[in-house]
């Protein structure tokens, strides 16, 4: 029993529960932004920098069949082995373009919390005791 105990304690500490929520909202978000990188992001930067798709690029490590074409769409479905490095380069490149955006954005968000001025703190009221003392002072002072 003390072990499923200590596993209830821990499931219901609350960074567990906001880990929880991190995970199912970051997935929700990744299909978001895979979104805006391929949709929006990606299409800019193959205008800027010509289309940045390596996935021609790969090694045939075994016999090809005759009458196969020589891609990687037609070598895979044949079953023979391919070295893909291509496609790593394209995933790698769309990684750092994706890290750098939200760095980007994170960098904004950060900016905008510091430049937001936090409430200043009205003072506190002064005791009862003390102004009877200062008014006191004040009045041995004529």
């Amino acid at each position: 029993m003390g072990m499923v105990q200590e596993f209830k304690e821990f499931a219901i500490k609350g960074n567990v529960m906001d880990l929880a929520v991190g995970v199912i909202i970051g997935a929700a978000f990744g299909k978001i932004v895979d979104s805006v990188v391929s949709d929006l992001i990606m299409p800019l930067v193959g205008i800027v920098f010509g289309k940045l798709d390596f996935s021609s690029l790969f090694v045939v490590l075994g016999q090809v069949p005759t009458g196969t074409a020589m891609t990687l769409d037609a070598l895979k479905k044949a079953g023979v082995p391919v070295l893909a490095y291509g496609s790593f380069i394209t995933v790698a490149v769309n990684f750092a373009i994706l890290a750098f955006i939200i760095f980007m954005m994170v960098k904004q968000v950060n900016r905008l919390k510091k430049s937001t001025p936090a409430p200043v703190a009205a003072p506190a009221a002064t005791p009862e005791d003390i102004l009877l003392l200062r008014e006191i002072r004040d009045n041995l002072k004529r």
